[in-house]
């Protein structure tokens, strides 16, 4: 396996997690988190389901994150089937929980939806969705108080309120949606302009897809920081499924190895060594940071974070926009 020497100050990086989908997978994410947590991550998302299929669940795995960890949790959120009404009080409630980050992304139409947008809801657009994360912190923390010093229980208005960091999707190899080249470019233009502070791309498995992305990206005035999104994928059967939901074209290579391995390990270690070769490449062309897709599980971007060197102690490179951003 690879090795590069550990870069100082240490390059951010993030996990991605979904909720539970059974009763063993619910008993074994609790030392799932713990394991990633010890890595120190600048933040851990928790997927969430359209239309809020996975609300409780997703909100029990943010709140275990936030009270048994000290990493920031990450709560996604969907335009998918959400009245204003219901995106409001999702926001407010993720807030009261102590949640202040946040992914915003459009969604995908439900499993053998017809064409067009009806199964977006109120919100059209992930740009309307970052507004809306503003504006409810913006009114929940308008009034919000803190103990005075001259006057026995009451309170001062908070003259710095405390922000929200809001993260999006880009899309290195364009949205399936997408009608020409450059409109995935225009619309993360739109996110930062609503106020994103943060892209985090969809899986991809060649560097030049982000590196000339992020390129292209910024010569059209996009700022924020773009985030590689990368998984480790350890097995044929996973390779195929993952290209069918992102629509990603094949990595060749790669694929044959998979499937000209002999056992398992052999699979593991192949996975593992593509995804630490990709890391590099992306943090040679000033990558900011990395997000890793764990699929739950915590061997395999654990081995990517020790073959790229950033498996030692948590970088403060992104910790001043826990408050700020």
């Amino acid at each position: 396996m690879s090795q590069e020497h550990t870069r100082t100050p240490r390059t951010p990086f993030s996990f991605e997690l979904f909720p539970p989908r059974s009763q063993a997978a619910q008993d074994s994410l609790p030392d799932t988190i713990q394991k990633l947590a010890r890595a120190g991550p600048e933040f851990i998302s928790v997927t969430f389901g359209a239309g809020g299929s996975s609300r409780e669940s997703s909100l029990d795995v943010l709140r275990y994150i936030l009270e048994r960890t000290s990493v920031q949790p990450m709560a996604h959120l969907t335009c998918v089937g959400s009245s204003h009404h219901e995106a409001n009080r999702l926001v407010r409630e993720f807030l009261d929980a102590g949640v202040t980050s946040f992914l915003a992304v459009r969604g995908d139409p439900p499993r053998g939806s017809v064409e067009g947008d009806h199964f977006l809801g109120d919100l059209g657009t992930a740009s309307e969705l970052v507004q809306l994360i503003h504006r409810v912190q913006t009114e929940r923390a308008q009034y919000a108080t803190v103990p005075s010093r001259t006057s026995a229980g009451l309170g001062q208005i908070r003259s710095a309120r405390p922000k929200v960091r809001v993260a999006v999707a880009a899309f290195p190899n364009g949205h399936p949606r997408s009608h020409r080249p450059d409109q995935d470019i225009d619309v993360l233009l739109a996110k930062q302009t609503s106020g994103a502070t943060l892209a985090i791309t969809q899986l991809f498995f060649h560097a030049d897809d982000y590196l000339d992305f992020v390129a292209a990206a910024r010569s059209a005035g996009v700022t924020i920081p773009i985030i590689p999104g990368l998984m480790p994928v350890t097995s044929p059967t996973r390779l195929t499924r993952v290209l069918e939901l992102s629509g990603e074209r094949e990595p060749v290579e790669l694929a044959r190895q998979l499937e000209t391995a002999e056992s398992l390990e052999e699979q593991f270690a192949i996975g593992v060594e593509h995804s630490i070769r990709l890391a590099n490449e992306l943090l040679a062309g000033d990558a900011p940071a990395l997000h890793l897709y764990t699929h739950n599980t915590h061997r395999a971007v654990l081995s990517v974070l020790e073959g790229v060197g950033l498996s030692e102690t948590p970088s403060a490179a992104l910790t001043n926009s826990k408050e700020s951003a």
